[in-house]
């Protein structure tokens, strides 16, 4: 697409990124556990897409390659950055009350948590922000078959989590 023809996307973009802020802002936060890193990955993120929008061949595609733009930058911030911060419940919870796919399971949030990386990212996108494993697979720029293996791989992880702590539950009411 010709620079010109961005011209006639950035509209469309603009309020794709209105529509969809808070989910963005939760992916950039799964990666960063800090309110200010998140907002700064979505700003940089955001600017990124703008200087790159001539590259976005079709509109219906801009789901999938924002996404990637975020999760990379993300990526480079933790790089750059190698510090991890661990976030408490309430704070957590504070900061996504707005999300459409609010849960209280703190198992659940402490077992996402306990995965690594690779796992926790597709939970993320395919569960929590509704992605097909396809997307998933181009906006983290791997094999499709791949993806399929790291996400029953990551299920069987957050299984064996949950029924631990289903475990320990049960052996405290005794």
């Amino acid at each position: 697409m010709s620079k010109r023809n961005a011209f006639l996307h950035e509209d469309e973009f603009i309020q794709f990124i209105r529509t969809n802020k808070d989910r963005f802002y939760f992916l950039a936060y799964s990666y960063t556990k800090n309110e200010q890193d998140a907002l700064d990955i979505i700003q940089d993120s955001i600017q990124k897409a703008m200087l790159a929008l001539h590259n976005l061949d079709k509109v219906e595609s801009m789901k999938s390659w924002f996404y990637k733009i975020v999760v990379r930058t993300a990526l480079d911030f933790i790089r750059k950055h190698k510090r991890i911060q661990v976030t408490d419940d309430t704070t957590l919870h504070h900061l996504t009350t707005n999300h459409e796919d609010h849960y209280e399971n703190t198992d659940l949030q402490f077992a996402l948590s306990a995965l690594p990386q690779k796992y926790r990212e597709i939970i993320i996108l395919h569960y929590f922000e509704d992605l097909k494993l396809s997307e998933v697979a181009t906006v983290l720029d791997t094999n499709i078959s791949t993806i399929k293996s790291r996400l029953y791989r990551a299920l069987k992880l957050l299984k064996i989590q949950l029924d631990d702590t289903k475990g320990e539950m049960t052996n405290d009411k005794r």
